[in-house]
């Protein structure tokens, strides 16, 4: 059942279930809280309270936004675990990879332990290197070319590339209701938005986090020429052991929808030390 949570600027929609300790599920651009489908019930199944967001103008949440940044998703979420009476784990995808970073930073008592996927959580550089790894040119230019032109076919095409290899059982349903939400009203202003906001405030942050950090990316991530070294940059930007990265072979950057079982047991391995305590 869809909850909505008031925050400054518009609503925040947002779904609970189970009981347990609090995990917070956020999803990337372009996107909506349905990325999670497939984690949510192996979380509950596993002892979790587990709620799952839509961004701001993304999903069910309001359109019209004065901003898209990191920052201020962060605050989104932040103000969403404050709700439901955190703290929680954190859980990021891609753009909201950064805002978890940033999430943790601000308000250590509220986020016990994040865990980002495919993240966008520091300052991104382009070699013309990248450009000869074929996937990577492939996913760049439908990235861009959706963004710049407001393109829903270009951003379709591009989770193409995204998902390599094999797709989701309900791959044509999802594609389908990702098209018709990113042509509603506003759904494509906020998809650019946070396209042409700089990942800058998260890396800002990454050395002021105090809680565990999992990272988490697909060795076939056409987001980058290299996957492996930007998880890597990112856990050495941590505090010194907080950070640890892990790879899942195959995968592109899409890990948590491509290979939920695969995430998931990445994830209650990582905070199986921590379950009492959060």
């Amino acid at each position: 059942m869809t909850e909505h949570l008031a925050v400054d600027g518009g609503t925040i929609a947002y779904e609970v279930a189970g009981e347990g300790p609090l995990i917070v599920l956020a999803h990337g651009m372009g996107d909506s809280r349905a990325a999670y489908r497939a984690m949510v019930p192996r979380l509950v199944a596993a002892g979790y309270r587990v709620a799952a967001v839509d961004l701001r103008g993304c999903g069910e949440s309001s359109t019209g936004w004065p901003e898209w940044s990191r920052t201020a998703v962060a605050g989104d979420l932040l103000a969403v675990i404050r709700h439901l009476g955190g703290p929680a784990v954190l859980v990021g995808h891609s753009f909201s990879g950064g805002a978890a970073t940033i999430a943790a930073a601000r308000e250590p008592s509220l986020v016990s332990a994040v865990v980002e996927l495919a993240p966008f959580t520091r300052k991104q550089s382009i070699s013309p290197g990248d450009l000869r790894v074929k996937r990577c040119r492939r996913g760049m230019v439908r990235l861009v070319g959706a963004g710049l032109f407001g393109s829903v076919p270009l951003w379709s095409s591009y989770l193409d590339v995204a998902y390599p290899g094999v797709k989701p059982a309900d791959w044509a349903g999802r594609i389908g209701r990702i098209e018709s939400m990113l042509r509603e009203p506003g759904r494509m202003k906020a998809l650019q938005g946070m396209g042409r906001s700089a990942p800058t405030d998260a890396g800002d942050q990454l050395g002021d986090v105090r809680c565990p950090v999992l990272v988490v990316m697909g060795t076939l991530d056409p987001d980058w020429a290299d996957p492996r070294a930007e998880g890597s940059a990112i856990v050495d930007a941590l505090p010194s052991g907080l950070g640890r990265l892990e790879m899942i072979e195959g995968a592109g950057h899409y890990p948590h929808d491509q290979v939920p079982d695969q995430v998931v047991a990445l994830v209650l391995a990582f905070l199986r030390p921590d379950a009492a305590r959060a």
